[in-house]
């Protein structure tokens, strides 16, 4: 008799999709190259909306949800993969068109692994996740640009208290950066400040009208909120700043006008996590080798059975998780 193991499956119920825990074996995986065995997983908003039914996330159903998983080859097709390799796998359309990490085993494509980086145990990998690994690819792409100076004007990040503007603000500060974080729960001061943040904003005072042009105060800026957040930050940046766009926990919509644009050579930079290719992917684990603060990396996280997510999933999507979820699957 095959093995069973628990998954959190999405199914479709009554046209709506439902998630709930399922026996399965790995006769019902998918018939990719390598088979990972999952030690831990981390919860992400993207996962939150997708646990809940909230968000249609998944576009596939039935579908393991998790974008993020940290294991252990157990059998590989691939040449470039063997059993006892230690891997890490961020996005890829894990838990939209691809079965994803809530679950003991998974098939996964060979060019979706990166080796987990010699520098982080598998927890601190997933403590990192989907949203450390965006953090790191917003901050990478703001230094690209070069416009934002280590000591020298002030470095924005909104969602402050989220798990990509945890790890942004720890990461800018550790660089050198001046950090300012928004956040609306002024009880997550202490822990922001203790993450590296210089100062505070109110979310409150970005989420209102925007105004075309305003006064210029950020050098550069890591946004995960959109709508009247991101355009807010826009009108405020400084000539010749630049703005990382990752996420759209305030909305997918952009109420701006070109002005910042090409009155003051403001750049938005949009980040892509899903897709990003392997370089890009290196650098950003590098930056966060290099630069995150294991110690704040550890406070700024939780670990969580599998079998709490659910609840989990509810906690995030109303604003009342702080810092970043890992789950532990094994």
């Amino acid at each position: 008799m095959s093995e069973t193991f628990t998954a959190l499956m999405i199914d479709d119920v009554e046209g709506k999709p439902r998630a709930g825990f399922r026996e399965i074996t790995k006769a019902d995986l998918p018939d990719n190259d390598v088979l990972v065995e999952v030690s831990y997983s981390s919860l992400n908003y993207k996962d939150g909306l997708a646990v809940s039914g909230t968000g249609r996330i998944a576009r596939r159903l039935p579908m393991v949800a998790g974008i993020d998983i940290a294991g252990t080859v157990v059998e590989s097709r691939s040449l470039a993969w063997k059993p006892g390799d230690k891997v890490v796998a961020n996005g890829w359309g894990m838990s939209e068109t691809e079965w994803g990490a809530y679950t003991r085993f998974q098939r996964l494509k060979p060019e979706w692994l990166i080796r987990l980086p010699d520098a982080f145990t598998m927890e601190q990998a997933m403590a990192i996740g989907t949203a450390g690994y965006t953090a790191a690819l917003c901050v990478d792409a703001l230094e690209k640009w070069a416009v934002i100076e280590p000591g020298k004007g002030e470095v924005l990040v909104t969602g402050a208290a989220g798990g990509v503007g945890s790890t942004a603000v720890s990461l800018l500060s550790s660089k050198g950066y001046i950090v300012v974080a928004s956040t609306g729960r002024a009880e997550t001061h202490d822990y922001l400040s203790g993450l590296g943040a210089a100062s505070f904003i109110d979310r409150a005072e970005l989420a209102g009208d925007v105004r075309p042009l305003q006064k210029e105060r950020w050098s550069g800026a890591v946004d995960s909120v959109g709508s009247k957040t991101l355009a807010n930050v826009l009108a405020q940046t400084v000539y010749g700043g630049a703005v990382a766009a990752c996420g759209l926990a305030g909305g997918a919509d952009l109420p701006a006008t070109v002005m910042p644009h090409i009155l003051r050579s403001v750049a938005l930079i949009g980040v892509d996590s899903v897709y990003a290719p392997l370089a890009r992917r290196q650098k950003a684990w590098q930056t966060l080798a290099d630069h995150l603060d294991r110690d704040k990396l550890a406070a700024m996280t939780e670990v969580h059975k599998m079998s709490e997510l659910p609840e989990l999933a509810n906690r995030i999507l109303t604003g009342a998780v702080r810092g970043r979820i890992v789950i532990e699957i094994g």
